[in-house]
């Protein structure tokens, strides 16, 4: 019988008075990671079931807003990757990639 590894990655939420996020620390041991602070977070998960995505989307309220308008350029580019490594659908893809390139410009995220 083989060996099962199990694994564990730990998010921290420190909250204000109103519970807005003041601070928000990670644990990926796997991954080298140990009490990394962060301003911002997506997490999406897959029910299977229901068959609907469940996401906890959570930003300190420090973060700022230039650097959320990237944090989120860079999700969407990552995703696409994700998106192609699933599914191997090169067309939908490219497409995506294209999106990506259309918001980092309108956000003047890029130079043109």
């Amino acid at each position: 019988m083989a060996n099962n590894h199990k694994s564990e990655i730990k998010i921290d939420i420190e909250l204000d008075e109103n519970r807005i996020p003041e601070k928000l620390k990670w644990t990926a041991q796997d991954g080298g990671v140990e009490n990394e602070e962060t301003k911002a977070m997506l997490l999406s998960v897959w029910n299977s079931e229901n068959k609907e995505s469940l996401r906890i989307d959570l930003w300190t309220k420090d973060m700022p807003v230039d650097e959320m308008k990237i944090f989120f350029h860079q999700t969407l580019v990552a995703m696409s990757d994700t998106f192609y490594r699933a599914t191997q659908d090169e067309k939908m893809s490219a497409t995506m990639k294209d999106f990506c390139d259309y918001f980092a410009e309108k956000l003047e995220l890029k130079q043109k």
